[in-house]
This record gives C-alpha cells, sequence and structure tokens, in this order.
C-alpha cells in the first residue's frame, strides 16, 4: 500500500465525481486523521479544498483537473456542492471548507507541537494574521512566514521560496495566491518544498488577520456564504461568481440527467469479482477486471476494495473491461479516477478496453476522455500496457546508460505516458544499476506539466537511488526552466 493509502484511511463512503472533479467522501474529523497520518509518514502530500469556483475553473483547464486527480485528499469546500453529491446519489456527509479547517488544524497543531508555515497574501496580512494565530496559540511553532511579490507563476522565483521552505523543514504548509494559481504551484512545487501536508487556504489568511469577515453561521449553513462574500466585494467577485453559477448549474444539470436512473427499486446484489470470462494464456499476467452493467454507488460498495486489492500485485498494468457497463453514475466515475490515480502513483498504466455507450457519454461531458488510456479490444488493451512498461534501448551493459528521447510537446495533456515510460526504464536501470539520460533535443513545447514531471523523476530516480540526467535541453525547455527558477533540474 501507498503511503497515500496509508496515511488516508478514515473513508466513510466511496467517493464520487463531479464536473470531472474528485472528492473525497469525508468528514472533517477524518480529515484531520488523515493529515496526521500524512505528517507522522514525513513524505509530502497536498491537499485540495474546492468549491464551486474551483470546479467551473477545472472543467476547461486541464492542467487544474490534472492536478486534482493527483491530489492526496480533496475534500468538498461548498454547500452547493454538499446538494449537488445528493441529487447525485451519493451524499458527501458534510462541507469541510478550509476557513474552518485551518483554525482546527492550527488547535491541532498547537497541541501535537506541529510547525506551520504560512506562504502568500499581501505582507501586512500576512504579519498580522500570524500575530493572531500566536494570540491565539501561544505554544504553535511558526516555521515562517513568507509573501512573494504578486506575478504570474512562470515568474516567480519558486528556488528561493522552497529553498526557504525546506530549511525551516514545517509540518504544515499553507498557500494563500488564490484559485488555481495556489494550486499549480502546489502541484510544481510541493516535493521540493518537502512539507509533509500542503494545502491551498485562499482567502483564509485574510480571515484570520480579520481583514475579510466570514459570514454569519446562519448563511454558511444554508449555502449562502458566498453571497455574503458577494456583499463586501462585489467589484472583484460578480463576473465570476456568475460565470460560476452557469457553468456549475448548467453541466451538473447535464451530469445529473444522465445519472438520473440510478435510483434503485430493489437492492443491489453482491458482485463477483471474477471475470465473466476467463482471459486468455496471453493476458494472464495483466489483472483485468469487468465492469457490472451498472456501475453505481451500490455497486462501488461492493466492489471498491476488490478492485483496490488488484493494485498491489507486481503487474506493469490494469485493464478494466467496460463493455458490460449500460449505466454508470457519479460515484462509478468517482471509483475510475481513484483507480487511475493509484496506478499513476504507482507507476502502472490503466488501461479502459470496450468502453461503453454509457461511460463513454459521461467521460465527455466531464471533460474527463483525456485523463483516461483507452482501447478497442483486449488486445490493443494489452499491447499499450506493454508498449508503455517496454525499455526504450536494448539491455545495456552496467556501464552505459539507459537513453530515453523526449520530443515534440511535453505538457499536461502528455505527462502521463512520459511519466509511465520513464518509469520503466528508471526500474530497468535498477535492476542493473545504470544511470538513466533523459534527452531533451526535440521537445517543441513545455508547460508547468512537463517541468512539474521532470521534477517528479528526478526525485523518484534519487529515492531509487539511480543517477538521472536531463541532457540537450532545447531553448524552448532553457527558457521554461529559467521561467520557473528550475535550472537545477538540469544539474549532473
Amino acid at each position: 500500500m501507498n503511503t497515500t493509502e496509508a496515511a488516508f484511511t478514515p473513508r466513510s463512503g466511496p467517493s464520487l465525481s463531479m464536473l470531472g472533479v474528485p472528492f473525497d467522501n469525508v468528514t472533517t474529523d477524518q480529515t484531520l486523521e488523515a493529515i496526521s497520518g500524512m505528517i507522522a509518514s514525513r513524505k509530502p502530500h497536498y491537499i485540495a479544498t474546492a468549491n464551486v469556483d474551483f470546479t467551473a475553473l477545472a472543467m476547461y483547464d486541464d492542467d487544474l483537473r490534472r492536478i486534482l486527480l493527483d491530489a492526496h485528499l480533496v475534500v468538498c469546500d461548498g454547500m452547493p456542492l454538499v446538494w449537488a453529491s445528493r441529487w447525485l446519489g451519493n451524499a458527501l456527509p458534510e462541507r469541510v471548507a478550509g476557513s474552518d479547517l485551518v483554525p482546527k488544524l492550527l488547535a491541532v497543531a498547537e497541541e501535537k507541537n506541529w510547525s506551520v508555515y504560512f506562504l502568500g497574501g499581501k505582507k501586512e496580512v500576512a504579519e498580522q494574521a500570524v500575530q493572531v494565530v500566536k494570540e491565539r496559540h501561544p505554544r504553535l511553532k511558526i516555521a515562517g512566514v513568507m509573501s512573494p511579490p504578486f506575478m504570474p507563476l512562470h515568474e516567480m522565483d519558486h528556488a528561493t521560496i522552497c529553498a526557504d521552505i525546506h530549511s525551516t523543514n514545517p509540518d504544515l504548509l499553507f498557500v494563500s495566491f488564490g484559485c488555481p494559481k495556489q494550486e499549480k504551484w502546489i502541484a510544481m512545487n510541493y516535493q521540493r518544498a518537502g512539507a509533509p501536508v500542503t494545502i491551498g487556504v485562499g482567502a483564509t489568511i485574510d480571515f484570520l488577520a480579520g481583514h475579510m469577515q466570514r459570514a454569519p453561521l446562519w448563511m454558511q449553513k444554508i449555502g449562502l456564504e458566498w453571497l455574503f462574500r458577494l456583499l463586501q466585494e462585489p467589484r472583484r467577485l460578480f463576473k465570476r461568481y456568475a460565470t460560476d453559477f452557469v457553468v456549475f448549474g448548467l453541466t451538473i444539470m447535464k451530469q445529473w440527467w444522465l445519472t438520473r436512473s440510478s435510483r434503485r427499486t430493489t437492492p443491489a446484489k453482491p458482485l463477483t469479482p471474477t471475470p465473466a470470462k476467463a482471459p486468455d494464456i496471453q493476458l494472464s499476467s495483466v489483472p483485468e477486471l469487468f465492469c457490472p452493467d451498472r456501475l453505481d454507488a451500490a455497486e462501488v460498495r461492493v466492489i471498491e476494495q476488490v478492485w483496490m486489492n488488484t493494485l498491489e500485485g507486481p503487474e506493469e498494468g490494469i485493464i478494466i473491461d467496460c463493455g458490460g457497463a449500460q449505466f454508470i453514475d457519479s460515484t462509478g466515475l468517482g471509483l475510475l479516477m481513484r483507480m487511475q490515480k493509484r496506478c499513476r502513483q504507482s507507476g502502472k498504466q490503466l488501461v479502459l478496453s470496450t468502453v461503453s455507450p454509457a461511460i463513454l457519454k459521461l467521460l465527455q461531458m466531464t471533460r474527463l476522455s483525456s485523463i483516461f488510456t483507452q482501447a478497442a479490444s483486449r488486445e490493443e488493451a494489452l499491447n499499450k500496457i506493454l508498449n508503455a512498461s517496454a525499455p526504450a534501448s536494448p539491455s545495456p551493459t552496467k556501464t552505459v546508460p539507459l537513453h530515453l528521447d523526449w520530443s515534440g510537446a511535453v505538457t499536461t495533456s502528455s505527462v502521463d505516458g512520459l511519466w509511465r515510460g520513464a518509469l520503466g526504464v528508471i526500474q530497468n536501470a535498477a535492476d542493473a544499476r545504470n544511470p538513466v539520460v533523459i534527452d531533451l533535443k526535440g521537445v517543441q513545447l513545455m508547460d508547468s506539466g512537463g517541468l512539474g514531471l521532470m521534477a517528479r523523476l528526478k526525485d523518484h530516480a534519487a529515492s531509487q537511488h539511480i543517477h538521472l540526467r536531463f541532457t540537450n535541453a532545447s531553448p524552448v525547455v532553457h527558457e521554461s526552466l529559467r521561467h520557473e527558477q528550475l535550472e537545477y533540474l538540469l544539474a549532473s
């Protein structure tokens, strides 16, 4: 079991996907317990507190959508999302708002002697927030406070920021750059910053400092906190909220329309996870799962743990045959997304084969088609897995590096395949103690997703005691690295 799953054990029910965003089915107490496990692991994790604006932005931002897929925990920060989860047949237990979670975390941190680092917000606001926190929690360890100058993400001095955070070794890192900038900064830098738990907290710093007031409790309970904030900042928020209302409202209705028939009139029958037909010998080394005819909340509760256990094997990938699924709801989609996340974390390849019209339609509506590798047949699915895990060059001698060439666009949409291919090469190198060289001369475009991929591969190779270096960086790569202060990735 990977560190994410080990840390995140409390679950009140299966996760679900709304508008392509995966939400973990947790309460505030369960979130605090999960965070405690993450801190105990001493390995970097990041958490997203997703509200309506967040989900609306993710509909049209592939980078943000993949960041949410990879997040170690995504909690629901909005009553409209809680209501929508009820309409979609898998009610989230409660709203876990960042502005509520942070004060509780600070109290727990004081009790457990955790240290906290505050990043972002205006300098005077951040300093005032820290002063208020110290008055409320005099024994709390403040590891550091930094308010970088406001500028686009690509112009920020990431190296200096991460070096300061890493030097203070905080347990909790609160990032307040606003969505989606803070989530993209976190995904790019959380490994290098090194904090066990990093959370994007948005306007919570302003709330702590008293520069912004929270809505009265009665407004929070009935889901009108957005109206209170709109009245405070009408010029800044009116256009955003109006856009969110249209995008979220219309799209969630489309998803509800697709899932409206998920209400069962009879109890769910237990589902046997054994394949409907025995796979041929060619597929015997790759696990194959079969979707039931209705991949809904009732069936997910039956099969989820069996499916998760399948990922614990040594195989390089897994096939999910979706041909028999006549219906899928938000919970079924949530299970597929969770399987994909676990595969990405462990370097496995997940392929959906013979995707039924029902699943394909929901994937297209939620803009998740690009998240999943799909195949028209079992044989094609197996070939995709085998090709992804194949070494990039013939088996070398112990003194010859393993080479991998990247070309074209190294962007958010291509990082999955590149990650899996590189993991296969690193594994081969680990077996024979070879170095790994990734040639970048053919790269014509690189975005934040590609830069994050380079950083992740460096960290992963180091954890395996493998020397990995990037060579022949094209001018495009050099410029991207320079903008993000990531030139260190080219160091030998």
